[in-house]
């Protein structure tokens, strides 16, 4: 006979016939109590996923902001000034600032476009796997919900 590595009797088992029905209550409740922990848990982990998403292409967002502001106080003058050479027009100067506007509108369509997809792909921030997995538990227990 197997005994307990601090040579006690063995542990039952759960199948002894010998176990009383409060025991067998009791370990299914600590049972659950840990599944129940763990699927908490995955929440936690799932949410923190989608959130570091959402954080990322917020950031992204921003910066593509940022870019384009520098990119229109940088440059305007500069490329307004060269599409007036180009096209030589000496004077009507706004040509040249309206074609540069509607290049720089394009880079931030462009870069909002991105910043929107990134931050659809992690909302909304729901645990989806933990809802799926107290969903089979549930069914598993007989509970129907």
């Amino acid at each position: 006979m197997a005994s307990n590595p601090v040579g006690g009797p063995p542990p039952k088992s759960p199948l002894d016939d010998d176990r009383k029905v409060g025991d067998l209550v009791i370990d299914v409740t600590e049972r659950v109590t840990i599944l129940v922990r763990e699927e908490i848990e995955l929440a936690k982990v799932e949410l923190t996923e989608k959130l570091g998403i959402l954080a990322r292409g917020s950031a992204v967002g921003v910066a593509a902001g940022v870019f384009v502001l520098l990119a229109v106080a940088m440059l305007m003058h500069a490329i307004a000034w060269l599409i007036n050479d180009i096209l030589g027009i000496e004077s009507a100067v706004w040509v040249g600032f309206l074609i540069e506007a509607l290049i720089l509108f394009v880079v931030a369509g462009l870069a909002g476009w991105f910043a929107y997809k990134t931050v659809k792909k992690g909302s909304p921030p729901t645990p989806v796997m933990a809802i799926e997995e107290i969903k089979e538990t549930r069914a598993t227990l007989g509970k129907d919900g």
